[in-house]
């Protein structure tokens, strides 16, 4: 167990202190009871709103209008502990709804690379604006799980190393890359149900 100093403690303290009172000024807002750890990045700060969350080591958190959209905003609700590595990035509107939680290195993002030209190289084409994103109320990512330009519903479940591209119901649990549903919660019958790849009961 690592036992540190009163005068190391005391500058942990302080720094998570004025940490708090930098962010609640930078950002377009901050829950004073959030925690970011070391954030890698922080970019269109007065387009991100954190309620009282934490977010894990080095997260990027980015809302940028690249597209050249009117309004953009990344909007994280009360209750979301948000994993290590996270790269969570907005050209218009991703929301993270309440008690969320993603594992480590997760990839949510509301665009894409244009790759249409094959004259010019990708990372020379313009940002593509897909769907908005919302993640639902308690829902859970597993570790590299990417969200790309669409919806996921209330308490669902998404596989390790998933890539969701298409919207979840609510209660889905889904795997794979392109990511399908397994199975869904059914409430006539208060049990957990396969279903085939479109989310139809068996």
């Amino acid at each position: 167990m690592r036992v540190y100093s009163f005068n190391t403690f005391l500058y942990v303290i302080f720094n998570m202190i004025k940490n708090s009172i930098l962010y609640y000024f930078k950002l377009g807002k901050f829950n004073l009871k959030a925690r970011l750890d070391s954030p890698r990045r922080l970019d269109g700060c007065k387009n991100i709103f954190l309620g009282k969350i934490s977010v894990g080591y080095k997260a990027w958190l980015a809302a940028v209008p690249l597209t050249g959209e009117k309004e953009c905003h990344l909007i994280i609700e009360d209750g979301c502990s948000i994993g290590n590595f996270n790269h969570i990035y907005a050209t218009k509107s991703i929301v993270i709804h309440k008690n969320v939680l993603t594992a480590d290195r997760v990839y949510i993002s509301d665009n894409i690379h244009g790759f249409s030209d094959i004259n010019t190289p990708i990372m020379e084409q313009p940002i593509v604006q897909k769907n908005i994103v919302e993640i639902g109320e308690g829902s859970w990512l597993g570790e590299n799980v990417c969200v790309i330009g669409c919806s996921i519903g209330k308490n669902c479940v998404v596989g390790a190393n998933s890539v969701v591209t298409h919207n979840l119901p609510d209660y889905s649990v889904a795997v794979g890359s392109p990511a399908i549903i397994l199975k869904r919660y059914d409430r006539s019958t208060s049990s957990w149900r396969k279903t085939d790849s479109s989310g139809n009961y068996i």
